[in-house]
Formats: structure tokens, C-alpha cells, sequence
């Protein structure tokens, strides 16, 4: 009986030992299977990803210059459409002019847009006081395109006319019962632009 049990014993350590190497002989082959197939694999996709880079900037440089050459063509046409469009402006400008924004404004709205000969004509036989100073402005600023632009005075048109406010003179006026009372004399800066008018 003991020497059964012993057999039996050395049979099932022969088999552990069997199936023990099968599987260390499994683990051995299936490494080196995968190295084998792995730096293949790895080789092939590098092959594969330079020649997609190389193909890419290939055609990014054909795609590059397509683009560079329309623009590089399109620049001077477009730069010769612009250069004819802008009229020439001539401007005067007549400062610290000792009446108030608020009324020489009446007049300058009333002139703005008019050709030159009915604004002299308006400015001439107005009640205002700010049509002198206007008048004046508009007359330098005509003698200004006939002398530095070489343009027809009394062919241009106002194209802007602006009034902006300029320091304030404070004075002050004596009042019953010793008091003073401020008066303000208000300034103004007159700027006007004139352009040929189109036929």
C-alpha cells in the first residue's frame, strides 16, 4: 500500500512538473513572437508616417504657392482702383474767434454742403454776427486751392464745416449791494474743408 501511495505521489509531481515546463516553454515563445512581429510592425508605420509627412509638405508648398501668386497678382489692381477715388480736400481754419459756439453753429449748419458762390452770397446779407468771421474763413480757405493746389477757387463746395468751443473769458460785472455777477465770453474754433465739385 505505501508503495502505491509513493507512485502515485511521484506520477502527479511528474505531472505538475510537465505541465509546468509546457507552460514556461509557452511564455519563452510567445515573448520572443512578439518582439519578432512588434518592431515589424513599428518599422512598417514608420515608413508609412514619413511618406504621409513628405506627401503633406509637398503639397503644402503647392498649396502655399497657388495661394502666394493670386494675392501677389490681385495687389496692384486693387491699388490702382484705389489711387484715382480720393478728391483733394483743402482746408483752413480760423481760431479763438470771440463769439460763442452755440451761434456761430446756426451758421455754420446753414452753409454746410453749399457751393462756394451762394455761400458768399448767404454770408454776405446775413443779420448774424457769425457770418463775417465765416465769411472770412471760407474766402481763406478758397484762396488756399488756387494758390497751394492749384484748383479753381469758386469751383469747390463746402464739404465740412465744424465749430468747436475754445477757452472761456471770465469777467465780472459789478451789482447792487457790493455783490458781482460772472460773464462768461466764450471762444470758438472754426475749421472749414473744402472740395471741387463734381461735374
Amino acid at each position: 500500500m505505501a508503495d502505491d501511495e509513493k507512485k502515485d505521489k511521484k506520477a502527479a509531481k511528474g505531472t505538475k512538473k510537465a505541465g509546468a515546463a509546457k507552460k514556461e516553454a509557452k511564455a519563452k515563445k510567445a515573448p520572443a513572437k512578439k518582439a519578432e512581429k512588434k518592431p515589424a510592425a513599428k518599422k512598417e508605420s514608420k515608413g508609412k508616417g514619413k511618406e504621409k509627412k513628405a506627401e503633406g509638405k509637398a503639397t503644402a508648398k503647392k498649396t502655399s504657392k497657388a495661394k502666394k501668386e493670386p494675392a501677389e497678382k490681385a495687389a496692384p489692381k486693387k491699388a490702382a482702383a484705389k489711387k484715382p477715388a480720393a478728391p483733394p480736400v483743402v482746408k483752413a481754419k480760423a481760431r479763438y474767434v470771440r463769439i460763442a459756439p452755440r451761434k456761430a453753429r446756426l451758421i455754420a449748419d446753414q452753409v454746410r454742403g453749399m457751393d462756394i458762390e451762394s455761400a458768399r452770397a448767404l454770408l454776405q446779407f446775413s443779420p448774424r454776427g457769425a457770418a463775417h468771421p465765416i465769411h472770412k474763413l471760407i474766402n481763406s480757405a478758397a484762396a488756399n486751392a488756387e494758390n497751394n493746389h492749384d484748383l479753381v477757387g469758386d469751383e469747390m463746395r463746402v464739404a465740412s464745416i465744424t465749430v468747436d468751443e475754445g477757452p472761456t473769458l471770465r469777467r465780472f460785472r459789478p451789482r447792487a449791494m457790493g455783490r458781482a455777477t460772472p460773464i462768461n465770453k466764450r471762444t470758438s474754433h472754426i475749421a472749414v474743408a473744402l472740395t471741387p465739385v463734381e461735374d
